[in-house]
């Protein structure tokens, strides 16, 4: 067992996902549970692992963990946060120091050190962090630096302590799953591979549910998708799925669920709720407003369907969600983490709910999530389409969703598809989009002077979602796809083209 002290980080479960990749058996605890939860199970635990966070070491509050811990004879790993914890505890010194966010180049020069074992002298690494160790504790030394860190890689070679400020467990650090198992042979840990059952998911479900039935919330995205199919191979035509047409999806996607559950042989309810929806989002502004209000608005449909249903004899308790990991992190998944965006199925729902939820895929990624689909059958078209977020084009609009902007919203998204298929490239990127910025530069069009929107294309590649970086397209990809947008779709001024990894940026812009 290797044991997880999670700050906050917003890869703390993707620490425990990699460990278990490899087939060693991890747990979460918080740090106020830290130390009596391994003495309590000593002799089971084989190493402990100190996640990242959003505080500062230094500050008085800061999250912390007993000094005793590294005196257990335990192997240690501490990522990032958990470093520079590490430091300060044991003497070291912590300052808030050159801000990294993405991807930085390490160096290890000449170290036999088992931890970095068969790990090249230069890599990218992926940073995020605002503060850096100046001085380190008694004992340890260097093992790598990047340009602004000279302490990026250390370790207590007696002590089986080790230290990284960077992020190994994502997945555009080269060699980062490699310095895990690494840590994982240090501690001698009995590797048993577990692979995900969907047999066991969908048992799972039938025993949650038992004799009653389930409103499901249908997008035709991968993840909704998934865990409808999931749940009807559970309970059949005790699966009512229902698909809010709110106008902020893309075009075809109702006919896209209607084959799908067609051919599950379950009937597809649609709801028409475009105005209203269009009502509702009217002078808001501000992103966590507009989840919420979608949000809000998507379960007191649901409510109301279950009412409908409830008339008909039928018994209704569950609302099934394709809520996934990344969604729980970014809605602040516990005390420690930091709230990034409240996810319209997460954060953004109601604190009272008639309904319970019923969500399959919450611990699991997204390349999880499809590798569920593939052990489905699902097509692999199907299974390697893009995301899209739950509150749809909202979210891709900055300011004020207006039907307008909607229509040049969704024209500018086509174009943004179609050249990329045209040039058999869509396949090769995770995620492709336009965003209104709310932001409007002069043109001149026909000779005349336009002051118009600003339009933000963000393509970036990613397995799991949580590290992204920018898709290198080729510059007359490019070209052909701002031309388009500047040309076709109305009070477009100009296109320009978003390089910003994750971190620091998230994948959507709200």
């Amino acid at each position: 067992m290797i044991v997880i002290v999670d700050f906050g980080s917003q890869t703390s479960h993707l620490i425990s996902r990699r460990i278990k990749e490899f087939g060693a058996s991890s747990k979460l605890v918080s740090p106020e549970d830290a130390l009596p939860e391994i003495l309590k199970n000593k002799d089971n635990i084989d190493g402990i692992v100190l996640s990242g966070g959003p505080s500062s070491v230094y500050l008085k509050n800061a999250p912390t963990i007993s000094p005793d811990i590294f005196n257990l004879n335990i192997p240690i790993f501490g990522i990032c946060y958990g470093l520079q914890l590490t430091a300060k505890l044991l003497g070291g010194k912590v300052i808030s120091g050159k801000k990294e966010y993405g991807p930085a180049q390490l160096e290890i020069p000449n170290s036999k050190s088992q931890i970095a074992k068969n790990i090249p002298k230069k890599l990218t690494v992926w940073m995020s962090h605002g503060d850096e160790v100046i001085k380190l504790p008694e004992g340890f030394k260097v093992l790598g630096s990047s340009e602004h860190v000279p302490f990026a890689f250390v370790e207590n070679k007696n002590k089986k302590i080790f230290g990284l400020q960077f992020h190994p467990e994502v997945e555009h650090t080269d060699y980062g799953t490699k310095i895990i198992k690494n840590f994982l042979n240090i501690c001698a840990v009995n590797f048993k591979k577990e692979i995900i059952d969907e047999k066991e998911l969908i048992k799972d479900i039938r025993e949650k549910v038992g004799k009653y039935s389930v409103i499901g919330a249908v997008s035709g995205g991968v993840d909704s998708t998934v865990a409808s199919v999931l749940t009807a191979k559970a309970i059949g035509k005790n699966f009512h799925p229902v698909y809010v047409d709110n106008g902020l999806m893309r075009k075809g996607t109702e006919e896209h669920l209607n084959k799908i559950f067609k051919h599950i042989g379950i009937k597809l309810t649609v709801l028409k709720v475009e105005k209203e929806m269009i009502r509702r989002l009217n002078s808001i502004t501000d992103p966590e407003k507009k989840r919420k209000i979608i949000g809000n608005f998507y379960i007191e449909l649901f409510e109301k369907e279950m009412k409908n249903l409830i008339k008909k004899g039928i018994k209704i308790k569950f609302l099934l969600q394709g809520t996934i990991y990344s969604d729980v992190i970014e809605s602040q998944e516990n005390k420690h983490s930091d709230l990034i965006k409240s996810h319209h199925n997460v954060g953004g729902l109601p604190k009272k709910m008639k309904l319970k939820l019923l969500e399959p895929l919450r611990n699991y990624y997204k390349d999880e999530v499809k590798e569920i689909g593939r052990k489905l059958k699902l097509p692999e078209n199907f299974v390697n389409m893009q995301p899209f977020p739950g509150p749809g084009f909202a979210v891709r609009i900055r300011g004020e969703v207006t039907k307008k902007r909607l229509e040049n919203e969704k024209k500018a998204d086509e174009i943004v598809l179609e050249e990329l298929r045209k040039a058999n490239l869509i396949s090769k990127v995770f995620l492709s989009f336009p965003v209104l910025t709310n932001s409007f530069s002069t043109a001149v069009k026909g000779d005349g002077r336009v002051f118009g929107e600003v339009v933000a294309l963000r393509i970036i590649e990613s397995k799991d979602i949580m590290t992204t970086t920018w898709a290198k397209l080729p510059y007359d990809i490019l070209q052909k796809i701002s031309s388009r947008i500047v040309n076709e779709v109305p009070d477009i001024s100009r296109v320009v083209y978003d390089i910003t990894t994750k971190p620091p940026a998230t994948m959507e812009w709200e």
